[in-house]
């Protein structure tokens, strides 16, 4: 059945990817965004309209002149180092700005709600891997204004009719193998988008912040999922709520991990050369692993990921990198 759908943050990173697969199933798409990180030309197939997911009366006019049933919701503030030196800004954004669009989503009636969320409200879990069930705990403001709207959501969902789906991302990576769109994310602190981007020219450096983690390396441990995944889950769980599921979290990863050592030899590998790589301090913020337990997600949405290869998604980024349509980053002088 083709959706009324409006995507918040669809000309970001990973909602473009999303918007995209949404639009190729036939689904009608209007994608609110107020391009602070996103661009104009990674929006395929939807509409765009410019403006801020917290602007109450432009969100209450799109429900209700696009007749929306369902809301996918990704606009948000994402750097966690940021949010530690400006904690204010993320929770008006990711916290407040949400609470105005769930307000709105139940003035007008809509049904289905998947929320844009992170294994950042795990904070450091005492046991590995982090499963749906481990204790929240944040550990940044990012995490943090993340939980915050998780709950307003499930509080929501209580009240009223609304269900919802809230997917829990771990290290999202990767370009589409198609080359349409990709990661292009001005100063982007991502680290397979940042090594790709050193290995093509685009920075001096890259730096690995951390070698003293209880990790095997001494790196930081990450779980990376390639965005194509991330976004096919997203379609999975919009089928999922139409087809009546009931509300549910959902962590988004492959369940196992990659050390940041081990990300930048992949990189040096693919791309044929070796990488400068910069030891730094360890930043705020920044757990030793992260990791998903990541069966639950299979079992209720019947999610099968597709590029669960770290040289995969190390080659899409690299893809990007060579010849990005847009946000192109030009090499250091």
């Amino acid at each position: 059945m083709t959706r009324n759908i409006l995507l918040t943050g669809g000309a970001g990173y990973i909602g473009s990817h999303v918007t995209r697969q949404l639009a190729e199933l036939g689904h009608r798409v209007v994608v609110l965004d107020n391009l602070s990180k996103g661009f104009p030309e990674a929006v395929l197939g939807a509409e765009l309209v410019v403006g801020d997911t917290g602007d109450r009366a432009l969100v209450s006019r799109l429900l209700r002149e696009h007749a929306v049933d369902s809301v996918l919701h990704f606009a948000a503030h994402t750097i966690v180092p940021e949010s530690v030196e400006k904690p204010l800004k993320y929770y008006g954004n990711n916290t407040c700005n949400t609470r105005s669009l769930l307000e709105c989503c139940a003035e007008a009636g809509v049904r289905n709600f998947i929320f844009s969320s992170t294994a950042a409200v795990y904070g450091i879990p005492e046991r590995m891997p982090a499963t749906e069930d481990s204790p929240t705990a944040p550990i940044n403001p990012y995490g943090m204004s993340k939980l915050m709207s998780e709950q307003m959501l499930r509080d929501l969902s209580l009240a009223t009719p609304l269900r919802h789906v809230i997917l829990r991302y771990f290290n999202v990576a990767g370009s589409d193998p198609g080359g349409r769109i990709g990661q292009s994310t001005p100063e982007a602190t991502l680290l397979v988008k940042v090594a790709c981007e050193h290995a093509v020219g685009k920075r001096p450096s890259v730096s690995i912040f951390g070698t003293d983690y209880p990790t095997p390396d001494g790196t930081g441990v990450r779980d990376y999922i390639h965005v194509e995944d991330l976004a096919s889950a997203h379609v999975k769980a919009l089928d999922y709520l139409a087809a009546g599921g009931g509300s549910v979290t959902l962590n988004c990863g492959y369940g196992h991990g990659y050390s940041v050592r081990e990300v930048l030899d992949t990189v040096a590998r693919v791309h044929g050369a070796p990488l400068r790589v910069i030891e730094q301090p360890r930043r705020a913020g920044d757990p030793p692993s992260l990791v998903a337990g990541a069966s639950r997600v299979r079992e209720v949405l019947g999610w099968t990921p597709r590029y669960d290869d770290l040289e995969v998604i190390v080659r899409t980024s690299l893809q990007w990198e060579r010849a990005p349509r847009y946000g192109a980053t030009l090499p250091p002088r």
